[in-house]
């Protein structure tokens, strides 16, 4: 299963899920430190099998190294940033990252279903099929010419011409990948 996190970048008081760094090895510390601090957040942990020389265990990682997601209005992220652990927000088109509530929701599920879950970064890559998912071309699939640091160069080719456009990667997703 691929999960296609899209980070939209708004600004409201109401609460959002964000995406916080943390130091390395100090998602489970922050996140415990979250708690304490009344801060409604989720830090994903992976069941991984463990072999010892004398017995097999399972274990709980951070599926995301150094991410621990956190759900606070605009006005709490000063106070999010003062956590002992905590490096800063992880910024998409220079915001701080949101996450869908849907997509939090997906992952829990996931996690709840399978172990020894691997966590890659989606790569776009020349040649591939695409679904722009927001603006004027939106649900058109296309296909990548071209990746450039935060855009896409692609071809839509459905409507019987060829049109070149340049997106921003956060309006793309991996065609099939809905």
């Amino acid at each position: 299963m691929h999960f296609n996190i899209v980070f939209a970048c708004e600004m409201s008081s109401e609460k959002k899920w964000y995406v916080v760094y943390t130091k390395p090895r100090w998602e489970k510390k922050v996140h415990g430190l979250f708690d304490e601090k009344g801060f409604e957040n989720y830090c994903p942990l992976n069941k991984v099998r463990k072999k010892w020389s004398d017995r097999m265990k399972t274990v709980h990682e951070p599926l995301f190294k150094s991410y621990v997601f956190i759900k606070i209005a605009e006005e709490e992220k000063t106070a999010v940033r003062m956590v002992n652990g905590v490096v800063n927000f992880v910024y998409w088109l220079g915001k701080p990252a949101v996450v869908r509530e849907n997509e939090i929701v997906d992952i829990k599920k996931f996690l709840d279903e399978y172990e020894n879950v691997q966590a890659e970064p989606l790569e776009l890559a020349e040649n591939m099929k695409v679904r722009v998912e927001r603006g004027a071309l939106m649900n058109k699939e296309a296909t990548v010419v071209k990746v450039m640091n935060n855009k896409v160069q692609i071809i839509i080719e459905s409507i019987g011409y060829s049109l070149t456009a340049y997106v921003d990667k956060s309006n793309i997703a991996v065609a099939g990948k809905y």
